[in-house]
């Protein structure tokens, strides 16, 4: 189902991949968001569309269209037994450093 947009996605971590999700605004915002499917293509330029499969529904151009990332692919929390980090100022001007912090998961033992 390929969902013609009249505005180009403002959110620049939609990714092919991610699952798309639905609201009907004659419903309110605080209604339970209904599944669209997968998404399979995005298009960032004229004319601005992302495709969706399956994708069946019947949308009315007034529907609110959201998504979730592909918990898999997108993980949170660094996995290893170390990481490695190169911090870099380029400014001219004095600059501190109060924390920095980290969530690591040991990925095999």
């Amino acid at each position: 189902m390929k969902i013609t947009l009249e505005n180009n996605i403002q959110n620049n971590s939609l990714q092919v991949g991610d699952d798309a999700y639905y609201v009907t605004l004659s419903q309110g915002y605080g209604s339970n968001p209904k599944p669209l499917g997968k998404i399979t293509e995005i298009n960032r330029l004229e004319p601005y569309f992302i495709e969706v499969y399956p994708g069946d529904i019947n949308l009315a151009t007034s529907d609110f269209i959201m998504f979730s990332k592909n918990k898999e692919v997108n993980n949170s929390s660094l996995l290893g037994y170390y990481a490695e980090v190169k911090l870099t100022n380029n400014s001219t001007e004095k600059a501190e450093l109060f924390a920095l912090s980290s969530e690591v998961v040991e990925s095999s033992k």
